[in-house]
């Protein structure tokens, strides 16, 4: 039996076949006082239907009943039709990503853009040989992780875009593994080929370095020479992101509801909320009501890329949409309802489970989960993101690490870099549920403050063999009590002084939590580290403080090191012991 949310007594009765009467005796046995006009919740109509024998079963909500009417549809034949390829355009910063998209629009993107870099995302159709291809032009990386860290798979083809005289920077390495991550194919455009000092075979050679081979050299990675300047081999890497996509085989249903990712945005002032839409199957009409992850509409009216009005779209097709009641999130799927009714409905239960979501802690992969599950026989991947200080160390931590590998977990390294832990690092954490480990580098205040939000592993260490040892230990779930680390507060050195008979003091100014005299303290050049010691004295206007609280300036004299410089950030922090089953219990925190 199937019982509404809230239900009169009397009509209870009648579903039961037993007396008003008797069902209020019922009630009255449970403490329920209820008259035979009076509302009874679910739970207690479902309480009191039991004792007389029947099983209930909780109403669908309008999202179930709406979702399996989805399926029930997909289960049908449908009617498949060839789709545009869906292309992303990364690399490094400045070679050359906007301008080549701009050649290939024969429009003039980059010059609008503030200082040539891209400022938002914006999607773009460009037709080439009778077809169409769809341009996602995004600032970076980041946003193409950000959005698959909340399930939103956009992507076909990722075209890496190297300069032919830079070659492969750090950047470009991470647009690698960001793309790898996603499983997507790519393709390599390699850019500037006018200039006097582009070595293209170069290039070839450092990413080959990285495993994506060019085509010439037996390889499966198809590498496109070109000169956005010149205007010189567009039409030849357009030609490779078709036949890419043919490979592909790439098509989608037209005679479905419409759904779509949400690429943008924004709140505009004349329009209200709009958002640019990737549809991915259907057709997309105005005056369709739409459910946006929580947020409802009917489609009021469609833009094309150029700005023209369109009465529908198509699968691939970027397109603005406006009519929505609320500015949507990046990633939002985007699905069209039978009536403005069912969409409203589910927006108040998605917004319901939304903020209770929000209270309960998520569970993400750490260094003590595994720990747990490993030593249940639960096999799992292990995937770590690993940064360090130099190129050294972190060839040298990749290799023992990916070595460790077994038969019941193995260790994947999807990301290793030079440099500080980022933002960027956290996203791509995230998307693929990994481990980040820093050796000699921290994270940034904003890769910090991300961690903690998406609830990310964050662990660092200054010893090699303590950062294989942990790994070891967690594969074969044996991992001990981890040492935790609170930071405290960081400051900013503005000037140094000899002090003669002391060493030099550090002229500080306390950015962010406070400086504490019993505190450890290290000492970041570039969020390298470069000193770990004790603070031998912490002083405000000559007098010894215990603490200094942030906005403040101080002097800080550092136990056994005087060469600290101006621009140093000092990180004072505190270490606690805590278990792997109490770290299990609380859920992970984040954090270093």
């Amino acid at each position: 039996m199937e019982l509404p949310q809230r239900i009169v007594v009397r009509d209870l009765a009648s579903r039961l076949g037993v007396s008003a009467a008797e069902l209020i005796k019922q009630l009255m046995r449970q403490n329920v006082m209820a008259t035979i006009t009076q509302e009874i919740p679910f739970e207690v109509a479902a309480a009191v239907a039991e004792r007389f024998g029947f099983t209930v079963q909780r109403p669908k909500s309008s999202e179930e009943r709406f979702l399996e009417e989805l399926q029930q549809a997909a289960r049908q034949p449908a009617q498949l039709v060839p789709r545009p390829p869906v292309v992303t355009i990364m690399g490094h910063v400045d070679h050359g990503k906007t301008t080549l998209l701009d050649v290939i629009r024969q429009t003039r993107v980059a010059a609008q853009e503030y200082g040539g870099i891209t400022q938002h995302i914006g999607a773009y159709q460009v037709e080439t040989q009778g077809r169409l291809i769809t341009f996602l032009d995004t600032p970076g990386h980041e946003a193409f992780t950000a959005m698959r860290a909340r399930g939103a798979q956009v992507t076909d083809i990722a075209v890496l875009v190297v300069a032919a005289d830079d070659g492969v920077m750090p950047q470009t390495i991470e647009a690698i593994n960001h793309a790898r991550a996603a499983e997507v194919p790519i393709i390599v455009a390699i850019n500037k080929i006018d200039k006097p000092t582009a070595n293209p075979d170069r290039v070839k050679q450092q990413l080959s370095e990285h495993g994506l081979v060019p085509e010439e050299w037996g390889g499966e990675t198809v590498m496109v020479p070109v000169s956005a300047l010149r205007k010189e081999g567009i039409d030849e890497l357009l030609e490779m992101i078709l036949l890419v996509a043919d490979l592909r085989e790439l098509r989608a249903p037209v005679d479905r509801p419409a759904s779509g990712i949400v690429v943008e945005a924004q709140l505009d002032r004349g329009r209200g909320p709009v958002a640019t839409v990737l549809i991915k199957e259907g057709v997309l009409k105005v005056g369709d009501p739409v459910i946006v992850g929580a947020v409802p509409g009917r489609v009021r009216a469609l833009m094309d890329d150029k700005g023209q009005q369109r009465q529908e779209a198509g699968p691939s097709t970027p397109i603005v949409v406006l009519g929505l009641q609320d500015v949507p999130q990046p990633g939002d799927l985007l699905m069209v309802t039978p009536d403005e009714e069912t969409a409203r409905r589910i927006a108040e239960e998605r917004a319901q489970r939304q903020r209770a979501e929000q209270l309960r802690p998520t569970a993400r992969m750490t260094l003590e989960s595994l720990s747990r599950m490993a030593a249940e026989g639960e096999a799992r991947d292990l995937h770590i993101v690993l940064k360090a200080d130099v190129q050294g160390s972190l060839e040298a931590l990749q290799q023992a690490l990916e070595q460790l590998s077994g038969d019941q977990v193995r260790v994947n390294v999807i990301h290793a870099a030079v440099g500080a832990i980022s933002e960027a690092d956290v996203n791509l954490a995230a998307s693929s549920g990994a481990v980040i480990i820093g050796f000699n580098v921290r994270p940034d205040a904003n890769a910090r403050r991300a961690a903690e939000r998406e609830q990310i592993d964050v662990r660092t260490y200054r010893i090699i063999y303590e950062v294989v040892d942990d790994v070891k230990a967690a594969m074969q779930g044996l991992l001990k009590p981890r040492i935790e680390e609170r930071v405290l507060g960081r400051a900013e050195v503005r000037r140094t002084f000899k002090v003669p008979g002391v060493g030099v003091v550090a002229g500080c100014y306390v950015v962010e939590g406070r400086a504490n005299r019993n505190a450890s303290v290290r000492v970041l050049r570039d969020n390298v580290v470069v000193h770990e010691g004790k603070i031998a004295s912490l002083k405000r206007f000559k007098e010894d403080v215990r603490e200094v609280a942030s906005g403040y300036e101080c002097g800080i004299g550092i136990d056994r090191f005087n060469d600290v410089k101006e621009g140093d950030v000092l990180e004072f922090y505190e270490l606690a012991e805590v278990s792997p089953a109490a770290q299990v219990t609380a859920g992970n925190r984040g954090g270093a």
